[in-house]
């Protein structure tokens, strides 16, 4: 009411003024952080991830497989558990964070079984078998757990055509990704490629700094150099376990080593590519969706998969068709390449129970101790050497995983 019979504010509303003054400028910029985390994502954008409204965020995007999105539109936050603080993980929360672990660790292990006698088959049909698992596991979510029809799978693809045209670039960079796994397994052991793929880390930073010209914080700065200098001093490791024998005691040349570690580098390259397109050119796109809130991240997997078999589904009647009419599409494989093959599609599903019950950096440590679990058991089950500057690379590669991921240790280092 203005005028002479205007009241005064009291010292309690105007405490309460100041505070909410404070609040929105520290969320302001929080919101307009460059921040740069293993993704490519900024601090925006996980404040954008838990909004009841907004469509899905690069990170949902880029790790493809999570059925369980709809969960991060609740108001709470469920990563971090029902009840407690922010920082509080559940015992489940745990649980999966162990999962995750395994499931890398096992991912690595078991194609390394498959492909250290470089076998005859088609990797482009392993491939379209893993995209395969997908689309049945995201329809199986969408009829079950959603209890919603094909049609409405159908009436999505129809809505976000334009979407589907969008997703062919980074559904042809994981493609990519999975088919350069095989070659490089095939070629290096699982402790070596474990390491040395987590220079997508560095990959992506590289992509977010030059095309979206993000900055990065000091303490990331420092995880990229402790990054780069242990896959150094462990790639340095595996050229003294001895001349024409790789770490298993296979004999290997120069060619094939080189082949393995160009592959592994091109898996980074992907993934950090792959990232700062979904942030720059997709998440753009569908935030102009205006029914986006309609659908769970089910239907993006649904769509994913379908891009990603169209794909690989060209490449393999080009590169493969001969062989494919001839052979048969399974020829050569054998238990553990489906195994393999299962555990891949899996993957994603478990990444997605993570990021529920648990929160992104939790993810960072699985992947660190995935690093650790590999390298043992690489020298357990098939005899890999590993030297002391092996085990101190991989001290300065877990080190600099855990700093990509922490939160607010920026901070304290400048502090």
């Amino acid at each position: 009411m203005n005028g002479a019979g205007a009241v005064a504010p009291s010292a309690n509303a105007t405490d309460k003024a100041s505070v909410g003054i404070r609040y929105i400028t520290k969320l302001s910029v929080n919101m307009s952080a460059p921040d740069v985390t293993e993704n490519g994502l900024n601090q925006k954008d996980a404040i954008i991830k838990r909004s009841p409204s907004l469509p899905l965020t690069t990170a949902e995007i880029e790790e493809r497989e999570p059925l369980t999105g709809t969960e991060y539109s609740n108001s709470k936050q469920p990563s971090r558990g029902d009840g407690g603080s922010g920082s509080d993980v559940t015992k489940k929360g745990l649980q999966v964070l162990v999962l995750l672990a395994v499931q890398n660790c096992s991912k690595n292990l078991l194609m390394r079984y498959v492909m250290k006698s470089q076998p005859d088959f088609l990797t482009s049909v392993a491939v379209i078998g893993v995209e395969t698992l997908k689309l049945v596991f995201s329809t199986i979510y969408i009829l079950a757990i959603e209890r919603k029809s094909l049609t409405t799978i159908v009436t999505y693809m129809h809505e976000d055509w334009k979407g589907s045209l969008l997703l062919a670039v980074p559904a042809a960079a994981y493609s990519l990704q999975m088919s350069l796994e095989y070659v490089a397994l095939a070629n290096i052991d699982a402790a070596t490629f474990s390491v040395l793929v987590q220079m997508k880390l560095l990959a992506t930073a590289s992509f977010a700094a030059i095309v979206l010209r993000k900055k990065l914080k000091r303490v990331q700065v420092i995880s990229l150099v402790l990054l780069t200098a242990g896959v150094m001093l462990c790639n340095f490791a595996k050229m003294l376990t001895g001349e024409g024998k790789d770490g298993e005691g296979h004999d290997e040349n120069d060619s094939n080593r080189l082949r393995g570690i160009t592959a592994t580098l091109g898996i980074a390259l992907s993934s950090g590519f792959a990232s700062v397109y979904t942030e720059k050119v997709i998440k753009g796109q569908r935030n102009r969706s205006q029914r986006r809130g309609e659908y769970s991240l089910a239907y993006t997997q649904v769509q994913l998969a379908i891009v990603s078999l169209i794909i690989m589904g060209v490449y393999a009647t080009i590169e493969d068709f001969k062989d494919i009419v001839v052979k048969g599409l399974f020829h050569n494989f054998n238990g553990p390449a489906f195994l393999s093959i299962f555990n891949s599609s899996i993957g994603g599903l478990i990444v997605a129970a993570v990021l529920k019950f648990a929160d992104a950096v939790l993810k960072g440590y699985a992947t660190a101790i995935s690093v650790v679990m590999t390298g043992v058991l690489s020298m357990i089950l098939f005899g890999t050497q590993l030297n002391t500057l092996y085990f101190l690379g991989i001290v300065n590669v877990v080190c600099a995983v855990l700093l990509y991921n922490g939160k607010n240790l920026n901070d304290n280092i400048a502090s």
